[in-house]
């Protein structure tokens, strides 16, 4: 018996192919294509699934990041809400309502404005406030938004029993609030200004400071 066809080759040959094992062949995949061979018809079909569904797939994370970036900026906005709708405060007056007590003028100090073209009716003011004891300190010129008012009475916190005072002083002023901290009171003058209340006829009696109807940024006067 010749070397190569002992049972010792042919076992040493089958650790050296791997499509044998113990004297048997494997069948692999290659063999099977050999045998069966793919048909271009499903190979080009399986191609056209494959890229068809990658277009899906694509398409859905597309869609998925626009619905994002459009959910991120409706919360920007806060045109989408992120949690349960907060209740809706009731409207309150921001006119102080006291009651404010009517207080000594000689203890008043008051800035008087001009808002109008009426030259001289700053000086005219002051005087009539001085004729009642109020300390008027500045007078000048103060461009305000609102036209065809009486004057403007505005006051920090702390001012706002001697703005009260002025209101009924100057029939028809209206009260704006500002920053101030000290108890100052300015009185900025309209073209519909006529002069104070005579001293018999100045009602005392305690109540709240009379504002504009609608306030808003407008209504406030600008720094001289």
């Amino acid at each position: 018996m010749s070397e190569q066809g002992s049972p010792r080759h042919q076992r040493a040959q089958a650790r050296r192919d791997p499509t044998e094992w113990h004297g048997q062949r494997i069948v692999t995949e290659t063999d099977l294509g050999a045998v069966f061979p793919e048909d271009d018809a499903d190979r080009r079909r399986r191609v056209s699934m494959r890229r068809i569904l990658h277009g899906v797939v694509l398409v859905l994370l597309l869609g998925l990041v626009i619905a994002a970036v459009y959910v991120a900026l409706g919360v920007a906005r806060g045109d989408i809400g992120t949690g349960a709708p907060e209740a809706v405060p009731e409207p309150t007056s921001t006119c102080p309502a006291g009651p404010f007590d009517y207080q000594d003028p000689s203890a008043i100090t008051v800035n008087v404005y001009n808002s109008t073209s009426i030259d001289g009716l700053a000086g005219i003011a002051a005087e009539q406030l001085r004729g009642r004891s109020f300390a008027v300190r500045d007078i000048a010129n103060r461009p305000v938004d609102r036209t065809g008012m009486t004057a403007i009475i505005v006051s920090g916190e702390a001012g706002r029993a001697n703005a009260f005072t002025l209101q009924r002083t100057i029939p028809d002023s209206i009260y704006v609030a500002d920053e101030r901290e000290d108890r100052t009171v300015d009185v900025v003058l309209g073209s519909g200004y006529a002069g104070v209340v005579p001293p018999e006829r100045i009602d005392v009696t305690p109540a709240g400071l009379s504002c504009a109807p609608e306030e808003g940024p407008t209504a406030a006067p600008t720094a001289p």
